[in-house]
């Protein structure tokens, strides 16, 4: 599926659409990068307009995870921002635990287990998307 409507020459989104596929860590990125070519347009300052493209829709995403999973959001600004600053993701220790919504450890062990996994699964899939671009 291609969204990019605003280019016009068709050989350069090819090359693109195949780089985009053909590396493993730009997959992660391809929606990013078509939202990107779908609104920029041949006169534009492209490093600019690239930067302040992943920062709009890095923050955009990481509200959606905040609101969809009811995570702390200081705390968790503060986690992603220093996952970025650290380059890792660290789902250890109680990092983790500190941006999660209260949930009891003692009715439901399991919910807590299964909304953990969740967070995690979805800040990792954020991570992956983002790492080297902000």
């Amino acid at each position: 599926m291609q969204i990019w409507l605003y280019c016009s020459d068709k050989e350069i989104l090819v090359t693109i659409d195949k780089a985009i596929n053909s590396s493993i860590e730009l997959r992660s990125k391809k929606e990013l990068i078509e939202g990107f070519l779908a609104r920029t347009s041949a006169s534009a300052k492209i490093d600019d307009d690239w930067q302040e493209f992943v920062k709009e829709q890095a923050e955009i995403d990481l509200h959606n995870l905040i609101e969809s999973e009811k995570l702390k959001p200081e705390e968790t600004h503060r986690f992603v921002e220093n996952t970025f600053r650290d380059g890792v993701l660290k789902t250890t220790g109680t990092d983790i635990d500190k941006i999660l919504p209260p949930i009891s450890r003692f009715g439901g062990g399991e919910d807590r287990t299964v909304k953990k996994q969740t967070v995690v699964e979805k800040l990792t899939a954020y991570f992956d998307r983002y790492m080297g671009l902000l």
